[in-house]
């Protein structure tokens, strides 16, 4: 494992941040947004389960709150969840700074002495801001003791472009290397290309699709894949990597109108592996984030056992972005709400946590 040569992965932002500006970090990709300016910002708190109280007590209050939580035998976990899983990520960003202020302590590495077992990773990530939290999960994945090509590609293939480049920025900031270097380092093959190019090619964000465009891009890939024998996989990797995502799923609607086929049924018949998670990932995040998630949730929690670094990567990262959404989804398809089928799966402390950040249904 790298070590890092800059700040640890618990420090908090540097930065000053202004009490009066308490709104969320954290644009999520959306496959075709038309608001802007507050419009957008109010949008995005409807997409999200974040509860937040309409009167919010001061930081140092809540920082306070939290060491008071610390103190004595054992930690009263209750305050912890009710202060930080309902607090937004300049909220706890302040928060992180007072009690830094306060108690010369870093409260991440507070955390980590006072929880434990999965509570204690879900709440380790959840404290970090977005784009940090991004960076984490992606080192994690790279650099543990375990090498998760899964959660790293997921994380890059449903990001929008413009949080791919502040997420590199982060990476580069917090661990003393290039994102890129590492995915070289632990990925290989056509995997590789289709990352490192989904990193470094700058897309447009716009809902605007030239349908002539996408059926000539539908028609590359059928000659690139179902029409011939063996696959040309250069021309996926570019179609999927240089596209918009309104433009990809364009290009999907437009492959089954031709050949009475699915893209994603296409894209598994001719590719498999890692490379082809990557496209799918890319793919289906184009079509529909939230059913993207929806599905990924349910394959963490079916069958026998639970993928707790799946749920709660995905409870973790979209609370604040598209859960409403994605609980949507999941009802629709899977006929049970996601917070019943996370209580089905989990208990105690981390339960509580993991549920706050859901909410409710509505």
């Amino acid at each position: 494992m790298r070590t890092a040569a800059s700040p640890s992965i618990g420090d908090p932002p540097t930065g000053k941040l202004s009490v009066s500006r308490f709104k969320t970090l954290a644009p999520g990709p959306v496959r075709t947004q038309l608001v802007t300016g507050t419009s957008k910002s109010k949008h995005r708190r409807r997409m999200a389960s974040l509860s937040v109280p309409p009167v919010l007590t001061s930081p140092r209050h809540d920082a306070i709150a939290l060491h008071r939580a610390f103190k004595g035998f054992g930690c009263d976990s209750t305050t912890v969840i009710n202060i930080l899983a309902h607090r937004d990520a300049v909220q706890r960003g302040l928060i992180m700074q007072e009690y830094r202020a306060i108690y010369h302590q870093d409260l991440y590495h507070r955390l980590s002495t006072e929880l434990s077992g999965n509570h204690k990773k879900a709440m380790l990530l959840w404290v970090l801001d977005p784009v940090g939290r991004d960076a984490t999960i992606l080192n994690q994945s790279l650099n543990g003791d375990i090498t998760d090509l899964r959660a790293a590609t997921e994380v890059i293939c449903s990001r929008t472009p413009s949080q791919l480049q502040i997420m590199k920025q982060a990476y580069r900031a917090r661990f003393g290397c290039y994102l890129e270097q590492d995915v070289t380092e632990r990925t290989y093959g056509d995997h590789q290309k289709l990352l490192l190019a989904y990193l470094g090619i700058p897309r447009y964000e716009g809902p605007e699709v030239d349908p002539s465009a996408a059926a000539r891009d539908a028609r590359e890939l059928y000659r690139a894949g179902e029409k011939r024998l063996g696959t040309d996989e250069r021309a996926f990797i570019r179609v999927f990597t240089e596209r918009s995502w309104a433009h990809l799923a364009a290009v999907a609607d437009a492959y089954h109108h031709l050949y009475a086929r699915s893209l994603d049924k296409a894209v598994k018949s001719e590719t498999s592996g890692t490379f082809e998670l990557g496209l799918l990932t890319i793919l289906r995040c184009a079509e529909s984030p939230a059913r993207y998630f929806a599905k990924a949730l349910h394959k963490a929690m079916k069958g026998l056992g639970t993928s707790d670094t799946t749920l709660i990567r995905v409870v973790v990262t979209r609370a604040e972005v598209d859960m409403q959404y994605i609980k949507a989804e999941y009802h629709k398809k899977y006929k049970r709400s996601l917070a019943d089928a996370i209580h089905s799966e989990t208990s105690g402390n981390y339960r509580t946590f993991l549920l706050s950040l859901v909410g409710r249904d509505r």
